[in-house]
């Protein structure tokens, strides 16, 4: 579903230069649930960034599906990373003045109002906020606001969502409760889940650890099957 081959993306300082990601070659299936590891500036961000289109590598070729991405015209990208991508953040970015049903609805601003309710009300369904729906975020726990979130990146039906540090702001327990829902995500309904993380236990949930050191793969667990009971 994914491949990256030898994919850079160096930013320059002054006169220095900065490999984020220096020669990243790797590839990534339909329904796996992959944690990327690393350090501050180990580049993990800047290839997750780069998978779900928000940024463009230096060199290298990104395939989304077999295609091209380097092809692709931003108005191109921007629709795919729309159809194709949800996006899970540390910060929940929520707007404050909006109750998490409209939050949830902001990704489908041109559905008709009927659609964007009905699809909204299910994915709020679906991360146990059902009785939530009409809560501001200064109304919800950082749990709550990230359960939001998560529904938010869900609602438009993405077949990949990419999480930054989603359980960087919850305590241990809740952050243990926003991980299950990822895992439902893959087990249920087959999403390709990548989470950016420093925590070895958030990343104890995914079937597959990538660990990155100074913008390149250090280590690769390759996927791991999961015996049924």
């Amino acid at each position: 579903m994914i491949t990256l081959e030898n994919v850079t993306k160096f930013y320059r300082s002054g006169t220095e230069v900065i490999r984020a990601l220096d020669g990243v070659t790797l590839t990534i299936d339909r329904g796996e649930f992959v944690a990327i590891m690393g350090a501050s500036g180990s580049g993990k961000s800047t290839m997750m960034n780069v998978i779900g289109c928000l940024d463009r590598p230096t060199s290298g070729k990104y395939l989304f599906e077999g295609h091209d991405i380097a092809r692709l015209s931003d108005d191109a990208r921007a629709t795919l990373r729309s159809r194709e991508f949800g996006f899970v953040f540390q910060q929940f970015n929520l707007l404050p003045r909006m109750s998490a049903i409209e939050q949830v609805e902001l990704p489908m601003v041109y559905q008709d109002v009927r659609s964007r309710r009905r699809k909204a009300r299910a994915a709020l369904a679906h991360v146990g906020l059902a009785d939530r729906m009409k809560h501001k975020p200064t109304q919800l726990s950082g749990g709550q606001q990230q359960r939001v979130a998560i529904a938010r990146a869900l609602v438009c039906d993405p077949r990949v969502v990419l999480a930054d540090e989603p359980t960087g702001a919850l305590d241990s327990h809740t952050g243990e409760e926003v991980m299950v829902i990822f895992e439902s995500l893959v087990r249920e309904q087959g999403i390709t889940v990548i989470l950016v993380t420093h925590e070895q236990e958030v990343a104890a949930h995914a079937d597959r650890i990538i660990r990155m050191r100074d913008g390149q793969v250090v280590e690769d667990t390759g996927k791991r099957i999961r015996m049924l009971a």
